[in-house]
Formats: C-alpha cells, sequence, structure tokens
C-alpha cells in the first residue's frame, strides 16, 4: 500500500468558529438546504457527530457519484479541527483504499480564517493516482466551501 498527501490552504473572510460550525458541526442540515442540485442528503448512519461516527453524503441524480461514506476521526471545536476518512463510496476509486483528511481552521490577521486541509490518499498495490481525479474532488469541495463562506458572508448572524 503506498500513499500520497496533498495540502491547501484557503482563506475567507469569515470567522474561523463560524465557518467551522456551519461547514463542519452543522453541514449535515446546511449543505443540502445550500446546494440541493448537488447534495441531496447528509445523514449520520453510525452516532450522532461524535468520533466514530459514520456520515453519509447522498449526492443529487446526475453529479456523477451516488454517495460517500466517511468516519469522523476527530471534531474539535476547541482547536476548530476535523479529521475524517472516506471508507466507502463512489469516490473511491477502484485502487484506492481509504482517503484521510485532516481541516484545520485558524484566524487571520483581518479578523478572517485560514483553511488548511490535508488529504492522504491510499492507494492498493502499485495503483497510481491520476491528477485529473484528485483535482476534480479538490474543485467539488472548494466549490461547497465557498457557497457556505458566501451564505456566511450574507448571513452575518448565522453561526455566531
Amino acid at each position: 500500500m503506498g500513499a500520497t498527501t496533498f495540502t491547501d490552504e484557503h482563506t475567507s473572510a469569515v470567522a474561523p468558529s463560524r465557518i467551522f460550525k456551519a461547514s463542519i458541526v452543522d453541514s449535515h442540515n446546511l449543505i443540502p438546504k445550500l446546494v440541493p442540485q448537488a447534495i441531496k442528503s447528509i445523514e449520520f448512519v453510525q452516532g450522532n457527530g461524535g468520533v466514530g461516527s459514520i456520515k453519509q453524503i447522498n449526492f443529487a441524480e446526475g453529479g456523477g457519484f451516488g454517495l460517500v461514506k466517511y468516519q469522523i476521526d476527530e471534531v474539535n471545536e476547541e482547536t476548530l479541527t476535523y479529521k475524517y476518512t472516506l471508507v466507502e463510496g463512489d469516490a473511491l476509486i477502484e485502487g484506492l483504499e481509504k482517503i484521510t483528511y485532516e481541516v484545520k481552521f485558524e484566524p487571520s490577521p483581518n479578523g478572517g480564517s485560514t483553511s488548511k486541509v490535508t488529504s492522504k490518499y491510499y492507494t492498493k498495490d502499485d495503483f497510481k493516482l491520476k491528477e485529473e481525479d484528485i483535482n476534480a474532488g479538490k474543485e467539488r469541495v472548494l466549490g461547497m466551501y465557498k457557497v457556505v463562506e458566501a451564505y456566511l458572508l450574507q448571513n452575518p448572524l448565522a453561526y455566531a
């Protein structure tokens, strides 16, 4: 088994605690409302959102994916850190065993935030990742992040 790691960083005008609450803690409620054309629903199939919980994302028809499931490995509202492992679903293309993610939100000097995302792709045997597959996944995640950010900017009291 091999592993390939990617790290991305994004800045936002939204305070880190607000974007953490909206995009992580309450994602199962907020994101399907904001992007129903992409996300049909997000539900807990095991647990209630704490460590060990399994979250299932059901994608809208025509988007290329049916569902993904991931296990929550850490959720820390004090350090604004979230770790999870993609364990099942359409994003786990043949040749991938699992994908782990670590998300950290930090304050930026302007009152906004910086989010750092580290993703680690664990491959089976000598499977080689395609850059276009990685970039497509990153674009989907960034798109949802931007939608949540826009919502929070338009609703300054939400998740305050």
